[in-house]
């Protein structure tokens, strides 16, 4: 029997496969942006926020990110891996590489394309929503204030009820 030869080429392509699917695995939202006309200036500032947020950016391949997308369960994208596309792995919160993009004054140059929240699929529409979300410790203070609103109306309505025994009583004893 012949022994198969395995060109090098091939062996680093299954590694970055093998890479993407981790990124994919790990991630909780995955952007897929244009970024065409975009130059290194701003392609290096870019970088440094989302290594600061835990981002993972990355540019790769179509057909290597069409094979990592579909061993991964996902093939509804495969007509959508055209172009120049980037890709951004958001590991710590779901939103934050959304807005990282979206605060990131391009000038139309870097659009969202699509992106994944979970296993869902989002539109550009979609990410676009997504990047306009608040943030998760602000949902968390809202909700907080929310509950507390609610308990502090609670507490005012049960004070109410003898406040106004009070000034029902002592209206009455005026008449007397």
């Amino acid at each position: 029997m012949r022994e198969k030869k395995v060109s090098k080429a091939f062996l680093e392509k299954q590694k970055i496969v093998a890479e993407i699917e981790k990124n994919l695995k790990d991630a909780k939202s995955v952007i897929f942006m244009d970024y065409r006309g975009i130059n290194v200036d701003e392609v290096t500032k870019l970088r440094v926020k989302f290594r600061k947020s835990g981002v993972v950016y990355k540019v790769y391949k179509n057909n290597l990110m069409k094979i990592a997308l579909n061993n991964c369960g996902i093939k509804a994208l495969d007509d959508q891996l055209t172009g120049t596309l980037s890709v951004a792995f958001s590991n710590n919160d779901e939103i934050v590489a959304a807005k990282i993009i979206a605060e990131s004054k391009f000038d139309k140059k870097m659009a969202f394309r699509f992106g994944l929240l979970g296993k869902s699929v989002l539109d550009a529409e979609g990410v676009e929503q997504l990047s306009k979300m608040p943030s998760k410790e602000t949902l968390v203070a809202q909700l907080l204030g929310l509950l507390q609103s609610g308990a502090r109306n609670l507490a005012s309505v049960i004070n109410a009820v003898p406040r106004n025994l009070a000034v029902v009583i002592n209206a009455r004893a005026g008449q007397l």
